[in-house]
């Protein structure tokens, strides 16, 4: 599941690039009207600096958020059978959810709705809303589908074992469908399903997470705006953080073997700082108002916000508040609402800025 993963992480990846190193020969003709407004803020001399430092800060503040749930085994408090682990991780949930709602369908409503872009069709149809409402239902159709092939591939790992001139014996393989769990031992189907679940999420998760990263990142390296910047950079340091720390709880709860948390960590770490790098070395080309960035950037964020709201709402919040622990306990449920909403909160706040 994790091979996956990051195999569309990279094709994702493969696409922006053409996109953006082929943006050129479509952005060199821009209205008077839709080109890059310049102030006393723009500096192309300092604002190198600022990204060179953003690139750093930002990677650091990614690793430290999407592993710092990896080692919670080691912190009694913090394991993930502990009532904190559920507070802290539905506060995480709140902020992919913020991020979604006020970060990323926000900006794709501009840049579709931009008067940089053709009166037909770009403002006679809400495409932001319609690709957003396809991404989810794609979310829905991959989260089901990956759900069904894991499902049956633990299904079938029953292999009919024949020796001492006995037949019939049949072993039941669902070492690698269920991973350790701590309590009451749970039956294996409901554990292989359980686990199941939590590494289809994990990688759909991810999935939405790159793709909204490298965009904010390309446009954090596109601009010269030292005063927009700085800003940016806090916002976006907050935001990798606590973000990484929902994923990271997902992969912890996934039970993936090293290799493959390495992988993931590795993937959401360095996209955002990926993508400013690859704004400062297009920053000459890229123009942010040009109708091919405008449509390219927007119809992305679109269909990440898609994906992050689904995936906050239903794989993230629902299945958390819908599940026997939080169902049995009503202090628990009220502690993970005020946390839900502190997360999603405090990323709504950083909208002021980023």
């Amino acid at each position: 599941m994790a091979s996956s993963s990051c195999l569309l992480v990279k094709l994702f990846s493969i696409f922006l690039i053409i996109v953006c190193v082929f943006a050129p020969q479509a952005v060199s003709v821009v209205p008077e009207e839709c080109r890059t407004e310049t102030d006393g803020c723009t500096n192309k001399e300092k604002a190198l600096p600022l990204k060179v430092i953003a690139i750093f800060s930002i990677l650091i503040s990614s690793v430290i958020g999407v592993c710092s749930p990896l080692f919670t085994r080691s912190i009694p408090a913090l394991h993930p059978d502990r009532d904190l682990f559920t507070i802290v991780k539905c506060f995480a949930a709140g902020i992919i959810l913020a991020t979604g709602f006020m970060h990323v369908l926000p900006d794709s409503f501009d840049m579709l709705s931009s008067r940089c872009l053709k009166e037909n069709p770009w403002h006679k149809f809400p495409f932001t809303g319609f690709v957003a409402m396809l991404s989810a239902i794609v979310t829905l159709m991959v989260d089901s589908m990956a759900t069904a092939i894991y499902s049956k591939k633990c299904n079938n790992e029953v292999i009919p074992e024949v020796g001492g001139g006995q037949s019939g014996t049949v072993v039941v393989n669902v070492a690698h469908c269920h991973g350790h769990h701590h309590g009451s031992k749970p039956e294996p189907g409901n554990a292989s399903q359980q686990l199941m679940r939590y590494r289809v999420v994990a990688m759909v998760l991810e999935l939405g997470i790159v793709v909204h990263s490298v965009v904010i990142g390309l446009s954090l390296g596109a601009s010269n705006n030292t005063c927009t910047i700085k800003g940016l950079v806090a916002a976006l340091c907050f935001h990798q953080m606590f973000e990484g720390m929902g994923l990271g709880g997902c992969i912890l709860q996934a039970e993936y073997k090293a290799l493959k948390k390495c992988i993931m960590v590795f993937f959401f770490s360095v996209t955002t700082p990926f993508g400013v790098a690859l704004g400062i070395a297009l920053s000459k080309t890229y123009k942010e108002n040009s109708p091919t960035a405008l449509i390219t950037v927007g119809l992305l964020n679109a269909s990440s916000s898609g994906l992050l709201i689904y995936m906050a709402l239903v794989d993230l919040l629902s299945a958390e508040f819908m599940g026997p622990k939080l169902q049995d306990s009503i202090k628990l449920q009220v502690k993970s609402y005020v946390a839900v909403l502190l997360g999603a909160g405090g990323m709504s706040l950083m909208a002021k800025w980023a």
